[in-house]
C-alpha cells in the first residue's frame, strides 16, 4: 500500500438542481485526460459513498500530491448561479464524517484538509490563506469541519 500523507475533499463543482452521474463524472476526467475517475470516493447528494479508484493507485486530483494521498469528492458545491457554496446535504455530510473516519483509522497519520488547502503558499509565510486559494473547492473548511 502506498504511504498516505493526506485525505482531500473535494466537491465537484456541480450546480445546485443539477445532477452529476458517476459515470458523468469518468467520462468528464476522461475527457482531461486521466485514466478514469481521479477521485478515489465519490459521494451523492444521496449520502452514498461509491468507490471510484482503488487505494492502492495514485488518484488525479491535487497535481503535486497524488502519489501520498486519497481524494473525497462531493456532488455539488455550486450555487445555482455557478458560484462557490457548501451545498452538502445531511447524508452528505454524515457519509463524509464516516467515510474520514474510517480512512484515519487505517491510515492515522493523514492529514485531512480541502483541495484549496494544497495551493501554493505564495508569500511564504507559511500558510494558505484565501487570497492563496487556486480554487474555492470544497467550498467549505475541512480543518475545523473534520
Amino acid at each position: 500500500m502506498r504511504k498516505i500523507n493526506y485525505i482531500v475533499v473535494h466537491c465537484s463543482a456541480t450546480r445546485e438542481g443539477s445532477v452529476l452521474t458517476p459515470e458523468a463524472l469518468e467520462a468528464e476526467h476522461r475527457r482531461r485526460g486521466f485514466h478514469g475517475t481521479g477521485y478515489h470516493y465519490y459521494i451523492r447528494r444521496d449520502g452514498t459513498v461509491l468507490g471510484t479508484r482503488s487505494l492502492e493507485i495514485p488518484g488525479a486530483h491535487v497535481k503535486g500530491h497524488n502519489a501520498h494521498s486519497i481524494g473525497i469528492c462531493y456532488e455539488g458545491g455550486l450555487d445555482r448561479e455557478g458560484r462557490p457554496k457548501d451545498t452538502r446535504t445531511p447524508e452528505q455530510r454524515s457519509a463524509l464524517r464516516l467515510l474520514v473516519s474510517q480512512l484515519l483509522k487505517r491510515f492515522h497519520d493523514a492529514r485531512v484538509c480541502g483541495h484549496r488547502d494544497l495551493s501554493p503558499d505564495l508569500n511564504g509565510d507559511g500558510q494558505i490563506e484565501p487570497a492563496e486559494w487556486v480554487k474555492q473547492c470544497p467550498c467549505f473548511d475541512v480543518k475545523t469541519e473534520l
